[in-house]
């Protein structure tokens, strides 16, 4: 994959796909360019326009459903306030009186003056262009997006769907009820129809066709544009894992309002298309049934894609307008021919509810994905991709290192052996051992605390007297913990013991009664996931949470998400500054998963769904390291993992700490916490029952009958008073 944009950010799309994709996109427009000139039927470019008008409202709707995840049932809603606004602003129906004020408006081709009666004042016609309401009517639309998301974009699920189709069902009863607005149940009429140089369209289909076929060419490019980027990312995050898109600094309630506003936007402007072609605007055009009907062509054509969605949305409109009476037609011969009175009868295009429904049903059943999936197919991996050349560990320390961002990294000089195993003494030109025995501990010496006679270093995190409660349920217990700057902590304790409960009470997942948490000497206990990431603090989780129909690259990049700035805008222009930040991004994100070897380099396009458990946790800490995080906190990295892979894991996590990243790692696998841990606290039941160097608390009587039990910790001493009873625990879940 490219890590550099190879041409100008107009055709970055263009370029970057398939030379086969290009070429069938190009065979596409020039179709769509020629059909009115091939086709010369009126009706049928009148149906065409109104397809395309479909695929605007689907292209919206597929921002707010396919790529945020947010089911929307009251999308008509927004296309009724794009159409009332043109309507209104460009018919006869509001006609205030005349007065002075007016007259700069009229000076700006807004209003006109009409004449009234002798001695009246005359009133008001509103001459809103067309060309000016698309954007205002988008811009509209999405201010009410904003205004109507704003309090309950906080809501998920059943409870977000509920809403909307309440919202859905409110503004044509609105409409109805303001007959001095909107004429009410009767409609607007004599809507002004757009002109161009001079010139009318009328109701002529040619021009309507030309103007949704260019609005919609736009808004492709709009989305295509938002789905590769930084904002695109973050709503695939939050459609895949809210919890996980939080954690990795993204503000998730202003992301789902912005998807709202955007996709309000999107029919909005349509709306207003709508209406100048059709010249009318009742409240049945604008019902619940168009919901649906738009949200199942996002469905038919593949939630989450471009392509797909247009393709769902012209096929169903085509077949209402063109198969289906069509096909009535020719039921109607059969049963003419056959003497059947139902089939002469039948009138196909009245089920056409009950045909989308079913097209949605047999979607579900059968192509879950839609006719153009979202989801990109990577190509096979090679026999030597697929087989990881494990790097010796100082090139993950190299490559760590080189990455920068973490704090001040270690020298080399004043390392251990248990810091760096190439200053072991294993001989001349021996590598360090590998499997279990490389994890075994050394000897005490080895487990001295590291630097010496060094000042004590500065706390990074502060914890005081942190206590959580679930109802009568005490999770923790006035809890204290320090890790200090460039250290690495560990927290250990029997399940159940408030380990997680700690992490996400630290990283804002988990609302505290009460202490204080302290990063680098300012509080953030209150803050939120994605504001506590901003202050330098990454996480991983215990059950890994990754964003499963995401790439590697692309859950990397997320990661990475609060150390970018483009918006929305910059997005679409993608600007040379735009392109650079992106680029950086991409790049940077390619050396954290190079550090990895090639377990996951040759994978960055793959979905992180189809990996290997060892793999989907390194790619986990790789998303948290592109945060470029100043402490990180691993939760249980090694489980589930083989002793190859866990003696793998621990050596890239040493050379993190070498790198200047503090770290505090929840391990059950003892070994590994002996090998990499400068302090250890047990927690037990919510309280912290010790604190101190791995040798020691390995051997505290209560550690001990914490995790085997008073009896079965004096049958292990009787029988081998020499033994390690904690070993014993290592793998514990």
């Amino acid at each position: 994959m490219s890590l550099k944009p190879s041409a100008p950010s107009l055709f970055r799309p263009w370029l970057a796909s398939t030379p086969g994709r290009r070429a069938l996109v190009a065979l596409l427009a020039l179709a769509a360019l020629a059909f009115p000139l091939l086709h010369d039927n009126d009706a049928d470019i009148d149906s065409a326009a109104n397809a395309g008008s479909y695929a605007a409202l689907a292209l919206g709707l597929n921002i707010v459903v396919g790529m945020a995840g947010l089911l929307d049932l009251g999308y008509a809603a927004f296309f009724a306030i794009g159409a009332y606004a043109y309507g209104i602003l460009s018919s006869y129906q509001l006609s205030p009186e005349w007065t002075a004020a007016w007259q700069p408006f009229a000076s700006l081709g807004l209003v006109e003056h009409l004449a009234g009666d002798a001695g009246t004042p005359g009133s008001v016609h509103f001459t809103v262009s067309f060309w000016l309401m698309l954007p205002a009517s988008a811009i509209l639309s999405a201010l009410c997006g904003v205004a109507f998301g704003a309090p309950t974009l906080r809501l998920r699920g059943d409870y977000l769907a509920i809403v909307t189709l309440g919202f859905g069902e409110i503004v044509p009863i609105v409409v109805r009820n303001t007959p001095w607005l909107t004429n009410g149940a009767a409609g607007l009429n004599g809507i002004a129809p757009p002109s161009l140089l001079g010139r009318s369209f009328g109701v002529d289909a040619l021009p309507y066709y030309y103007v949704m076929l260019a609005l919609v060419g736009l808004l492709i490019f709009a989305s295509l544009r938002l789905r590769d980027s930084r904002v695109g990312r973050a709503w695939m995050a939050i459609r895949e894992d809210e919890t996980a898109a939080s954690a990795m600094g993204i503000d998730t309630v202003r992301t789902k309002l912005l998807a709202f506003a955007i996709g309000a936007g999107f029919a909005g402007a349509t709306g207003t298309f709508f209406v100048a072609k059709l010249q009318t605007a009742t409240p049945e055009m604008f019902g619940y049934p168009v919901s649906v009907m738009v949200l199942v062509m996002v469905v038919l054509g593949g939630m989450g894609s471009v392509w797909g969605v247009v393709l769902g949305a012209v096929s169903l409109q085509l077949l209402q307008s063109w198969l289906l009476p069509d096909l009535t037609g020719w039921l109607h011969d059969a049963g003419r021919a056959l003497g059947n009175a139902p089939m002469q009868r039948a009138d196909l295009a009245q089920a056409t509810e009950l045909i989308f429904g079913v097209v949605l049903v047999a979607m579900m059943l059968f192509r879950r994905d839609g006719l153009i999936p979202a989801q990109r197919s990577a190509a096979a991996l090679t026999f030597a991709q697929q087989h990881a050349d494990v790097s010796r560990p100082g090139a993950a320390q190299d490559g760590f290192a080189s990455l920068g961002g973490f704090g001040t990294p270690r020298d080399n000089a004043a390392l251990t052996p248990r810091d760096n195993p190439t200053l072991a003494p294993h001989g001349g030109g021996v590598p360090a051992p590998h499997g279990d025995a490389a994890l075994a501990p050394h000897g005490d010496a080895a487990l001295a605390p590291r630097g010496g006679d060094a000042p004590a270093p500065h706390p990074l995190l502060e914890v005081r007297g942190l206590t959580v409660r679930y109802g009568g349920l005490v999770a923790l217990d006035a809890v204290d913990l320090v890790v200090p700057e460039g250290g690495v902590v560990a927290v250990i304790g029997p399940n159940g013991s408030g380990k997680s409960t700690l992490f996400n009470a630290i990283t804002g997942l988990a609302r505290a009664q009460s202490g204080s948490i302290l990063l680098d000497g300012r509080e953030i206990r209150g803050l939120g996931p994605d504001r506590i990431l901003r202050r330098g603090l990454a996480r991983t989780f215990q059950n890994i949470r990754l964003f499963p129909t995401l790439s590697v690259l692309d859950n990397v990049l997320v990661g990475a998400h609060s150390r970018l700035r483009a918006g929305p805008l910059r997005a679409v222009l993608r600007l040379p500054a735009t392109r650079r930040e992106e680029a950086a991004a991409r790049a940077r994100a390619t050396a954290i998963v190079a550090c990895f070897g090639n377990r996951l380099l040759p994978r960055l396009a793959q979905s992180v769904g189809g990996l290997s458990y060892a793999n989907r946790r390194r790619v986990e800490i790789a998303r948290a390291l592109a945060s470029g995080p100043r402490l990180l906190l691993l939760d249980e990295p090694t489980a589930g993992m083989n002793p190859a892979e866990t003696l793998e894991l621990a050596e890239q996590i040493r050379a993190l700490h070498r790198s200047g990243l503090t770290v505090l790692v929840i391990e059950h696998k003892l070994d590994v916490v002996v090998r990499l841990a400068d302090t250890v606290i047990v927690l037990d039941h919510g309280v912290k029952l010790t604190e101190g160097p791995p040798a020691v608390v390995r051997r505290d009587e209560r550690v001990l009958s914490a995790y085997l039990g008073r009896g079965a910790r004096e049958s292990v001493q009787e029988a081998r008073p020499e033994a390690l009873p904690l070993d014993s625990a290592q793998g514990s879940p």
